[in-house]
């Protein structure tokens, strides 16, 4: 990813070609009563230069340059929405030890939202654990005097954020007008135009007192932030594909216990389809997998760790989600020789058996506790066969990944419960408390999970519902949870036999057609062994999970067609042809067929080519064959 990214550059806003007045379709799932939608309006509003448009989100209103070069792209709210509810929490936790005390517009009292308590079907909220509730501050205040900070105003105690590569600047407009407890914000871009962009949205926004714009090159800006006292409390990278030539300087120029929140939106690199490629930006090697979106996320999250231990600092996840087209990490960042120790045994290769699909671990690292010392020794392996004891095929090897969890619970029920408790302050809440509620919901010491339409794919059965076989596994005395990050998911501690042998059950009561099956098939070598655990399908009341049960949006459908990633801006402000019209051109390629044999004669007979074409002249393909043809096809 080159840092020269001008300001149609950004997945925030990309060029396109789109009408002035076109509204942004609002995702009506996530639509809370009361919110703003994001939209775009043409030059008729007082203070706009010919041609200018205007694009809504949030509490913004963001200008550029023509209205027919600009495209509006709604999918980036969700991350922009979920991006200012984790930098608040942060903000209340950091700014609280300054003796600062945020103000949310909007914010009642603070509730904690457990999903594994119910009352009447409902979800059991408490106050009385909630650490900043109001007799608590009250008790608080009474030996400490805080100070008050507002959304919009300048905090000489608040936070330094840099947004890295901001483009239009819509996002560091939304954080001086949604965030509080704010001393600066920096919003970087090395094109002038960009630069000069954000200049102007800052004044229209009226945050020119908080948003300072910045023309350079964004590594050398974080680069020169590397001293303790210029170090940004808050860093947001969100470029146009991969984060990876950032990453170093990102690590070093965020503050002692601050906040990096990381975008990274090239997924066909991260799930598999180059691992190579990944390997020379990540230092890990992706594989194609079913569990492929959170093998990314702990992928993102071994290159941070690996790269922040250089410098004797590690890392501590707050929350990384797989959402869409992309995956968003948020982590902390601190200094500490004795713990980096600790990054070895918490990395860990990836064997992927190619057949049915089981994976093992195999720690990079080990450590033991004698009295109040550590010991670090090389890990012992490896932990599988030269072929899989499953299905009898052979293992990828991938990773290093991040084995640890990948997310502080206790963090992200403090953004759930400022979420649920505020929901009309973004458009998407909706969509968050159901991702975050689902992120509560799992098993936190649980690497990747299996893909329940996958198991039953491999032995050619039909698949069992997802309460059946989650029963199962808890009544097998295993626990299990879903993923955010897959809507068919398996998550559980259950080894890969205990699986088998449960749809080895299934399928005696769904039996499959063995006369059919290879004998040398995963399939065939799965379903000849007799199964040692005998699976009982009863449904339990506790295998549906409560943010099932709630009716909450935790895998939102498109909301319109081509919802994802637009095409990517051209230097030198020129914009690059319609993502769309690039699908239509290629649109069933494949499915079209030819039923005009005339159409054929522009193909080359292969068989003429081999001299065994008995058709003559009345063969339906091209007999002139042209020598650099010939010689592709040879």
């Amino acid at each position: 990813m080159d840092s020269k990214k001008g300001p149609e550059e950004s997945p925030d806003t990309t060029s396109a070609g789109a009408d002035s007045t076109t509204t942004a379709v609002p995702m009506e799932e996530t639509k809370p009563s009361g919110s703003t939608e994001s939209s775009q309006t043409s030059s008729t509003e007082p203070g706009l230069l010919p041609g200018e448009t205007v694009v809504r989100e949030g509490k913004a209103a963001i200008l550029f340059p023509s209205a027919n070069e600009v495209f509006y792209n709604p999918v980036q709210e969700f991350n922009r929405d979920l991006t200012c509810a984790v930098i608040t929490e942060f903000a209340r936790e950091q700014l609280a030890q300054r003796g600062v005390r945020i103000l949310i517009p909007g914010e009642k009292d603070r509730v904690v939202v457990r999903l594994s308590k119910e009352k009447n079907g409902n979800v059991d909220q408490e106050t009385s654990e909630q650490p900043e509730n109001k007799q608590q501050m009250e008790e608080e205040g009474d030996k400490k005097e805080f100070i008050t900070a507002s959304v919009g105003e300048r905090c000489e105690q608040g936070l330094r954020v840099l947004e890295g590569l901001a483009a239009s600047g819509l996002r560091s407009v939304r954080f001086a007008l949604e965030l509080p407890g704010l001393k600066s914000i920096t919003a970087n871009d090395y094109s002038a135009k960009a630069a000069a962009l954000i200049a102007r949205n800052a004044q229209h926004n009226n945050v020119s007192h908080i948003l300072q714009a910045s023309q350079r090159d964004a590594s050398m800006v974080m680069y020169e932030a590397r001293g303790r006292k210029e170090r940004y409390d808050v860093i947001d990278l969100d470029p146009y594909g991969s984060p990876s030539p950032f990453l170093d300087a990102a690590v070093q120029a965020v503050s002692e216990g601050g906040l990096l929140c990381i975008t990274c939106t090239d997924m066909a690199v991260m799930a598999g389809n180059s691992g190579e490629t990944c390997y020379s930006k990540y230092g890990s090697v992706s594989i194609k997998s079913k569990y492929c979106h959170e093998m990314a996320l702990r992928i993102i999250l071994h290159s941070l760790d690996q790269r922040a231990a250089v410098y004797q600092r590690y890392i501590e996840p707050l929350l990384s989600v797989s959402v869409d087209f992309y995956i968003r990490v948020f982590v902390r960042v601190k200094t500490g020789q004795a713990v980096v120790k600790n990054s070895a045994s918490k990395q860990a290769l990836l064997y992927n058996c190619v057949g049915c699909g089981a994976f093992h671990l195999q720690r990079m690292g080990k450590k033991m506790s004698q009295g109040k010392h550590m010991k670090y020794s090389a890990a012992t392996g490896p932990p599988v066969g030269p072929s899989c004891e499953h299905c009898g095929q052979r293992h990828q090897l991938g990773g290093p990944i991040w084995a640890e969890p990948i997310h502080d619970i206790t963090f992200v029920q403090k953004v759930l419960s400022a979420v649920s408790g505020n929901p009309t302050r973004f458009r998407t809440s909706k969509r968050i408390e159901g991702v975050l509620s689902m992120v509560t919901e799992e098993l936190q010491d649980i690497p990747l999970y299996y893909v329940l339409d996958h198991l039953s794919s491999t032995v050619h059965c039909n698949t069992p519902s997802m309460l059946q076989f989650r029963s199962a596994l808890l009544h097998a005395g295993y626990r299990v949870s879903l993923s955010h990050a897959c809507k068919n998911a398996v998550k559980s501690d259950a080894p890969a036999e205990v699986l088998w042998d449960i749809i080895r059950c299934w399928e005696k009561s769904n039996p499959v057609k063995r006369e059919r099956l290879s004998e040398t098939s995963p399939a065939h070598r799965i379903l000849s062994k007799e199964p040692t655990l005998q699976a009982c399908f009863e449904i339990r009341e506790d295998a549906n999970p409560q943010s099932r049960k709630r009716h909450l949006t935790r895998f939102q459908e498109n909301p319109q067609a081509n919802w994802g990633p637009k095409a990517r801006a051209k230097a030198g402000g020129r914009i690059s042809s319609e993502l769309e019209d690039k699908r239509k051109q290629f649109q069933g390629k494949r499915k079209k067929q030819i039923t005009d044999s005339s159409q054929l004669k522009s193909f080359p007979c292969k068989k003429f080519r081999k001299g065994t074409c008995t058709y003559g002249d009345k063969c339906c393909y091209s007999h002139e064959l042209k020598q650099g043809t010939e010689e592709k096809m040879d």
